[in-house]
């Protein structure tokens, strides 16, 4: 396994790019097996989960041309499947929108239940329950779950909790169905915009996406389309705190700034500069940081994904600061590795007590998780000395480029990988 160590110490100066959003890529790529036409996306993020998603396209008979680093043309017209590998549908959570996307194609879909970050009980009962109310039949054995319709009828759903996954999910089942399926206490994040932006670039009929209520009226066919994906606000989000909690001053470029004003809100609150431009976000911190609470909501409160971040961050924070964790239980276990590196943090529930203003220091810590992973680098360049992270591979499936862009941002960090247990 890879590590990465980090040298603590640098302010952070510069300006920082962001790639596109990898919450919308996980569903925009199988949503395009919907169409019979020829598909080009443009700003998708290198990371592995888009190659995972890629692969498994390949794997069913998409036909895939890469365009540079963050292009593709996709010719699914010759699919010749409905039950993509487990080997790799393992790997990611974002593999289930394959269930809407197969529905949709085939009327059938077999995907393994899927994989992903642990981060506690993430149950798709939501999922299938919209499909059910589609009219279709669900069966689950042996760790497989086998959907099969005649034919999709519109229905009127209501999500008992607001799910990003369960809200795609059937908005790409939905487009295919006949008649009107009216989805209620949808989750409204910008990425769901997005996937909807692109359904409807295909031919679909999709109103009302970012907000609690969408209708979508079904076709019978799906063409040709083009479209960009949108910046990553968890990435940009992610390079905003690292500014702060360097005590740097950088500018994060290609982003929507709307889709970050939790986080600019909360940055604000702890004393940190932030200027808004169209597509720019200045970060500068040039005093010592406040305490802050944080309750982490679905959009467009603050994003469960920046929790971890805004841990290690707040940990600088002279005083008491309590987070609160409402979307996932299991969102805290980068808790202990923090600790490790001097942070002084007390968990109770869904609530964590961050006790700042006291320096870390450089330890040996684990990524227990992707955003964890991002956390943890950044407690390393706050912290003093050289901290090594190990389990490195899953901040790969999420940034972009991650050593490369802080190192251009004066960061002191570096990859070293492992080659059959064997650090090169």
């Amino acid at each position: 396994m890879d590590t990465i160590v980090i040298g603590g110490g640098n302010k952070l100066h510069g300006k920082v790019r962001i790639s596109g959003a990898k919450n919308a890529a996980v569903a925009i790529l199988p949503a395009a097996l919907m169409s019979t036409g020829k598909i080009s996306l443009s700003n998708l993020p290198d990371i592995n989960d888009v190659r995972t998603l890629i692969a498994i396209l390949e794997n069913l008979g998409v036909a895939i041309r890469r365009r540079g680093r963050n292009a593709v043309e996709l010719n699914p017209s010759r699919l010749r499947g409905y039950s993509p590998p487990y080997e790799l549908v393992k790997k990611m959570r974002a593999s289930y929108y394959l269930m809407g996307s197969l529905l949709a194609r085939f009327g059938r879909a077999e995907v393994p239940i899927p994989g992903g970050c642990d981060l506690g009980p993430r149950p798709i009962d939501q999922h299938l329950k919209g499909f059910a109310a589609l009219g279709v039949d669900i069966e689950i054995e042996h760790g497989l779950i086998k959907l099969a319709v005649a034919k999709m009828r519109g229905a009127h759903i209501y999500l008992d909790v607001v799910s990003v996954g369960a809200t795609i999910n059937l908005m790409l089942a939905a487009a295919a169905a006949e008649g009107r399926t009216v989805l209620e206490n949808a989750a409204k994040e910008p990425e769901i915009v997005d996937v909807a932006n692109f359904l409807n670039a295909m031919g679909a009929s999709i109103k009302g996406a970012g907000t609690d209520v969408i209708r979508i009226d079904g076709v019978s066919q799906f063409g040709s389309a083009e479209h960009m994906v949108i910046p990553d606000r968890i990435e940009a989000g992610t390079y905003m705190m690292a500014a702060a909690a360097t005590g740097g001053e950088i500018v994060v470029e290609d982003v929507i700034p709307k889709h970050l004003e939790a986080v600019t809100a909360k940055l604000r609150e702890m004393g940190v500069t932030v200027d808004v431009e169209p597509e720019r976000i200045w970060v500068k911190r040039t005093d010592h940081l406040l305490p802050s609470d944080i309750k982490t909501f679905p959009y467009p409160g603050f994003p469960t994904d920046l929790q971890p971040l805004s841990m290690a961050l707040l940990t600088a924070a002279e005083g008491t600061s309590i987070i609160t964790e409402n979307v996932f239980d299991g969102r805290f276990r980068h808790v202990d590795e923090l600790k490790r590196m001097g942070a002084q943090i007390k968990v109770e529930g869904r609530t964590a007590v961050v006790e700042g203003g006291q320096p870390l220091s450089a330890a040996p810590v684990a990524a227990t998780d992707l955003r964890a992973g991002a956390a943890l680098v950044v407690a390393g360049l706050m912290a003093r000395g050289e901290t090594v992270l190990s389990e490195a591979e899953h901040i790969d499936r999420g940034y972009e480029q991650f050593e490369e862009k802080l190192r251009g941002l004066g960061a002191s960090i570096k990859r070293v990988r492992s080659r059959g247990g064997i650090m090169v």
